[in-house]
């Protein structure tokens, strides 16, 4: 019954907590790097940059689901690596400014998803940080 009603006060998106979403994030970012570096056919260590992030990210999720009392600590790992990502993808844009931008089409689609992935899910973390602050002082949860 406790899980029950702290399941109650968690931040959630569409309905998933943002644990969830976040191994969601890491298969996404692993399949993408794999399927990506697939279909160009690059040998490029650099094409498998999403997936090498997507694997922390799924590793600190799933801990952080199973091992409830040290979630704080494996969330706040996760979101770090969805930061390095946002970071990572912002290189596109120097891409626009030096005036090569889609020169590799498949890299520069990389860059944009990250970019853009990590920006959507870094700001859902820290809202969810937020919220679980909240919650605290309210005297919601632990």
């Amino acid at each position: 019954m406790e899980s029950e009603n702290q399941n109650n006060f968690e931040f959630k998106v569409a309905g998933l907590t943002m644990e969830k979403i976040s191994v969601y994030y890491g298969f996404f970012l692993i399949l993408w790097g794999l399927i990506v570096s697939f279909i160009s056919g690059s040998g490029s260590f650099t094409s498998y940059i999403p997936s090498i992030l997507g694997v922390p990210i799924l590793i600190f999720s799933y801990l952080s689901i199973k091992f409830i009392s040290k979630k704080k600590m494996f969330m706040h790992i996760v979101v770090l690596f969805g930061l390095i990502i946002f970071l990572g993808g912002l290189d596109f844009i120097r891409s626009l400014v030096i005036g090569n931008a889609f020169e590799n089409v498949y890299a520069d689609l990389s860059k944009i998803m990250m970019l853009i992935t990590g920006l959507l899910f870094t700001y859902q973390c820290i809202k969810s940080f937020i919220y679980a602050r909240k919650m605290r002082e309210l005297g919601n949860t632990e």
